[in-house]
């Protein structure tokens, strides 16, 4: 494994670990973008399986991914009026605490599949998990809709990642449907958001929760 390996997948591990630690929304959404871009040059480690279509396949993931999906989000954001996230379920040090603990789980749970001596498997599969737990993690202890919004993202690339990595014969078929779906779910969501905000001037969740019961 080289160094360009090396620096994707810390460079993952790291923005996972930046938007359990981040208040501000809007820096939230820089982070998941960054991230985007990291996931989608996945395919391109591929060495001699690399093709002109995985190479457009990861271009064009990547603009989605950094480029569309960030601008979207802020624009929900813009009409949405929320700057940060006041007060989660889970403090951001026990959030960070988290984060590491499920580091260590994501590495362990990598020894435990029949792939894991293979090539880079070893490296990206640690790194999937993690990606995908925190996205977990994220819509869990966070308590607005649009952060919410921001850990079903991490989670969907932590699913990229692994299939990046994995799906060698004809990847961008798969991902391009998952891509696709995401993409009409942030658009679904950024309108909710923009009728949410316009009704009830906040988008907590636990408010909008409250309103079954009256």
């Amino acid at each position: 494994m080289n160094t360009l390996h090396m620096a994707l997948i810390v460079g993952v591990v790291l923005t996972n670990l930046a938007s359990l630690g981040s208040s501000r929304l809007r820096a939230c959404i820089t982070i998941i973008g960054v991230q985007g871009v990291l996931v989608s040059m996945l395919p391109l480690l591929g060495g001699a399986h690399v093709t002109w279509t995985v190479v457009l396949f990861a271009l064009v993931n990547g603009a989605v991914k950094g480029g569309l999906i960030p601008w979207l989000l802020r624009r929900a954001l813009q009409v949405s009026g929320t700057r940060s996230e006041l007060d989660p379920f889970v403090s951001y040090t026990m959030a960070l605490l988290l984060g590491v603990a499920a580091l260590g789980a994501a590495s362990w749970l990598s020894t435990r599949l029949p792939f894991a001596g293979r090539h880079l498997a070893q490296y990206v599969a640690p790194m999937a998990f993690h990606t995908m737990l925190i996205g977990l993690l994220l819509v869990i202890v966070r308590r607005t809709a649009l952060s919410q919004i921001l850990g079903y993202l991490t989670l969907e690339n932590g699913i990229f990642a692994f299939g990046a990595l994995f799906a060698v014969k004809e990847p961008w078929l798969v991902q391009l449907g998952v891509l696709l779906d995401l993409l009409a779910g942030v658009f679904v969501m950024g309108i909710a958001l923009f009728h949410i905000s316009r009704t009830f001037d906040h988008i907590d969740t636990v408010k909008l929760s409250a309103l079954k019961d009256q």
